[in-house]
């Protein structure tokens, strides 16, 4: 029984996502119900766990448009747990701060929590009010940086047995250190100990994915030896990012101005961590 029928709860804060989880999940198969009664969740559960029931996969979204929800789900959910008919995923979808404001204000809609105040203060409410429930999610997602189709992509990963088969998202980005880093890495390198195009003639005024530049730049063996040891750290930590479920990496890949060594720095690495299973790569030149 719990290895066959499946009972995904999806939760999360206002604005991450949840709309789009949901008919992802629909496309799977799954029978969806958005914004169930908090009371109704053990009957639906219990209907889910029966062996004449159809279909043999629920998904429910449950938040805080329901007056309820915050203070019976912790207790629902445990019990929900210690059954074993019942095999419950409680997936926890967020994002940040900056990211949810941007949402609202491109929607135009008030957030459930702060109806006659600010967004700002209903997401600070809100973050605040499901930490509780946050901790006991089995698996949380960071939306911030991730478009409708990506986040998508990632519920349609959902493997047979109802875990998310993560296939993060790997951001890399060259930038200039004279433009400040990125805000949003995770992880920087800085590149400026290679040889550098800008003061070779007729290279200034290209850019790291000119094979002019290129072909400069790797007639020296630091060059090979950089990406070659940076590609080997990458490919040993990005499938553990994977592995504790983070869904967005951001890799910044720093020179000075942003326009030679870390433009084709990226490019390289983008080529050699092709083959890393669970993440799909992006490249961004933020500076050039």
């Amino acid at each position: 029984m719990r290895g066959t029928r499946r009972f995904v709860i999806l939760t999360g804060l206002s604005g991450s996502g949840k709309t789009q989880a949901i008919r992802a999940l629909e496309d799977l198969g799954y029978f969806c119900v958005d914004n169930l009664p908090t009371q109704l969740i053990p009957t639906m559960a219990e209907l889910s766990a029966r062996e004449d029931a159809a279909p043999a996969k629920v998904a429910i979204v449950v938040d805080v448009r329901e007056g309820d929800f915050l203070a019976q789900f912790p207790r629902i959910y445990r019990k929900l747990k210690a059954q074993r008919r019942v095999n419950p995923t409680l997936i926890f979808l967020e994002a940040s701060h900056s990211a949810l404001v941007r949402r609202f204000s491109e929607t135009r809609r008030p957030h459930p929590l702060a109806p006659d105040r600010s967004v700002s203060e209903g997401i600070a409410e809100e973050r605040q009010k499901l930490n509780a429930i946050r901790a006991m999610a089995d698996l949380i997602l960071d939306t911030s940086n991730l478009t409708v189709h990506e986040l998508r992509d990632i519920f349609m990963g959902m493997t047979r047995d109802g875990r998310i088969r993560a296939r993060m998202v790997v951001n890399l980005v060259s930038f200039g250190f004279k433009h400040g880093v990125p805000l949003d890495a995770d992880l920087v390198f800085d590149v400026r100990c290679l040889p550098n195009p800008y003061f070779v003639e007729g290279l200034r005024e290209l850019t790291g994915r000119d094979h002019a530049v290129i072909r400069y730049m790797r007639r020296h063996p630091p060059t090979q030896d950089f990406a070659d040891k940076l590609t080997s750290f990458l490919k040993f930590a990005l499938p553990h990012y994977v592995q504790e479920g983070k869904s967005y990496l951001t890799i910044a890949v720093g020179c000075t101005g942003g326009r030679h060594r870390s433009v084709m720095m990226a490019e390289a690495l983008k080529k050699s961590l092709a083959g890393v299973k669970g993440v799909r790569l992006r490249v961004k030149h933020r500076d050039s």
